[in-house]
């Protein structure tokens, strides 16, 4: 098994950033005429209490903040078709330079508004001159106790230069740097590692290989893990910086409300996580019996309970049966999504120097792009339906929104994306049987551990480790390994032997340098539970209510867009629907054991 190189692949398998620039001399013409025009900003400073200045410098804004984003979406993505290539990490760094210089150009702007009085700026918000940029005015109004002066604001955009440090270091570390022991497969020959294939080999049916891929994955963590702790302490560092010179006691508590999302859903989360690991170390427990193992390791925790039944397949193929599984949604989602998959949205396959995992991204009035590193593992199906369900979210949003509307908050990010992989899992359920049926059960249980009950695991974590810094104790490699290593106990319980490289995990994980993006995983899937429930059962009367979801963007408060959807969060109700799908799932599980008597 050889990682093969970007050339090797054919152009039917790779995203066409064309439609963003047609080639790099227009992104280089696009760059030159944005820096140009920035100087222009300027002319606005100390002029926006005039109506017509006023709107005239906003349309500016967001042209010009629109071509940057661009610059910067292009650039990252040729860069991550292979992280090696020095020009395309040159175009990135010009890119974010470019965006650091403009946003501290225009950081004149909110503390300007901030000095209007509450009433002109509720006046503003409902004019129909400014009806795009209603939001806008609501959120200076929010934020009138936090944000600072011209000068200050000033210093902080100047200091987005290096802010993403941490994040930089670590996606070069990751993708480009890190070098792993080569592994031998069940026949024994050796076997080149990276990161698809690592995810590929947790999968075999040999407990030696699943361990030999363990450890060579970890070890080469473990062996740099004094730079990659000191690398991630600036990172906390620098939420801690943020959160207090904005007048925060947490960078959860600046996070949180960055999303104008109230803590107790994050309380909520937590207790409701809390209550359901009962069921999960019955699910451990459970596979440790059914494997036959003697020892159940956190390696063995992704290999398939069944192994006769693996649902692995050519890429083709799993493109057609996700088609499949989310025509319940209707022709309109349907033809969307058959566009994505022909039209050059998807860059398909691993290749040497590519990132690693999947994402979607994009810019406003080009289609949306999804990054895979498929591989021929059910894993890899469901992430086809996962990141389509990203994609079609910025879709419908960017169609229905202006501009200054379209993004939403990353709080509601990860629903559309779970919303179909639920989908996608009951659709394969639905003629499922036998052994199957069984494979499907466990596979939906998995989804919950990795989804719900690891992503929970993970925010734990950083509520830890950023309490670290916020309480000004030493952030050092053995103080994040003993956090993550009792977590890890707490959440896996006693069926599993707990290896000692797993302390090591947090270091390899890319979420934790977007601090607090992970618990909406969790959150997502709590939600997501409940509105594929509602699209299986409401058909098209409930999708319509679905699709003002996916159309909100970013027009409303993030509790608010869910609720379009019959979801509230801060009700128990969501919360206890997912704990109660996973302890039936894993009920009809053991069941079907039990009958076979197989444990």
């Amino acid at each position: 098994m050889k990682v093969r190189n970007r050339l090797d692949i054919a152009d039917c398998y790779k995203w066409k950033l064309e439609d963003i620039f047609s080639d790099d001399d227009a992104w280089e013409e696009c760059f030159f005429a944005t820096e140009e025009r920035m100087g222009k900003i300027a002319s606005y400073c100390d002029r926006l209490g005039d109506d017509e200045v006023l709107a005239e410098c906003l349309n500016f804004n967001t042209s010009l903040s629109h071509n940057i984003s661009r610059l910067y979406q292009y650039a990252r993505m040729r860069r991550d078709e292979d992280s090696r290539e020095a020009k395309y990490q040159a175009m990135t760094d010009r890119a974010e330079s470019l965006s650091v210089r403009y946003s501290s150009a225009a950081s004149f702007i909110t503390p300007e508004l901030v000095g209007f009085s509450t009433e002109k700026l509720e006046a503003l918000s409902a004019s129909p001159a400014f009806a795009d940029y209603s939001v806008f005015f609501k959120e200076i109004i929010r934020n009138k106790n936090v944000i600072l002066g011209k000068k200050e604001e000033k210093i902080l955009k100047e200091a987005g230069i290096f802010a993403d440090t941490a994040e930089e270091v670590f996606a070069m570390f990751d993708n480009a740097d890190v070098k792993f022991a080569p592994v031998r497969d069940e026949e024994g020959r050796e076997t080149e590692m990276s990161h698809g294939i690592y995810s590929l080999l947790l999968q075999s049916p040999s407990q030696e290989v699943r361990k030999a891929a363990f450890e060579s994955m970890f070890t080469a963590y473990r062996d740099h893990i004094n730079t990659l702790a000191a690398n991630y302490a600036g990172n906390l560092k620098k939420d801690w910086f943020y959160a207090k010179v904005r007048g925060f006691s947490s960078a959860l508590e600046y996070s949180m409300y960055c999303e104008n999302v109230p803590p107790t859903c994050y309380a909520k989360l937590l207790e409701a996580v809390g209550k359901g690991t009962k069921a999960l170390h019955g699910y451990i427990a459970l596979r440790r019996r059914v494997l036959g193992v003697k020892d159940l390791n956190m390696y063995d925790l992704h290999v398939p309970l069944i192994k006769e039944q693996n649902l692995a397949m050519p890429y083709e193929k799993a493109v057609d049966t996700v088609k499949s599984a989310l025509k319940v949604m209707g022709k309109e989602y349907g033809d969307i999504l058959s566009s994505a998959f022909e039209n050059g949205w998807i860059d398909v396959f691993e290749n040497k120097g590519k990132h690693s995992g999947a994402y979607s991204w994009g810019s406003y009035g080009t289609h949306p792009f999804v990054l895979l590193n498929y591989t021929e593992t059910t894993h890899d199906v469901f992430t086809i339906a996962h990141e389509l369900g990203h994609a079609l979210h910025s879709y419908y949003s960017d169609a229905a929104q202006p501009l200054p509307k379209a993004g939403y908050e990353i709080f509601v990010a990860e629903i559309a994306s779970t919303v179909n992989e639920v989908l996608l899992l009951k659709h394969l359920l639905k003629s499922a049987e036998g052994e199957m049926r069984k494979y499907l059960l466990g596979y939906y249980l998995d989804m919950f551990r990795t989804t719900l009950f690891r992503q929970t695991m993970f925010s734990e974590f950083e509520v830890a480790a950023h309490s670290l810094v916020e309480k000004g104790e030493p952030v050092t490699a053995q103080a994040l390994g003993e956090i993550y290593y009792a977590l890890n106990k707490k959440y896996y319980g006693r069926a599993v032997r707990h290896n000692d490289l797993i302390r090591y995990e947090w270091a390899r994980i890319p979420h934790f340098y977007s601090s607090y993006y992970v618990y909406k995983y969790a959150t997502g899937i709590t939600s997501a539970v409940t509105i594929a429930d509602n699209i299986l059962s409401g058909g098209e009367k409930y999708f319509g209510k679905y699709r003002d979801f996916l159309s909100a963007g970013g027009s409303m408060p993030p509790l608010d867009i869910l609720r379009l959807a019959d979801v509230d969060l801060e009700s128990d109700a969501p919360y206890e629907k997912a704990m109660n799908e996973f302890a039936r799932t894993l009920k009809e599980l053991e069941k079907c054991f039990v009958e076979e008597n197989k444990i």
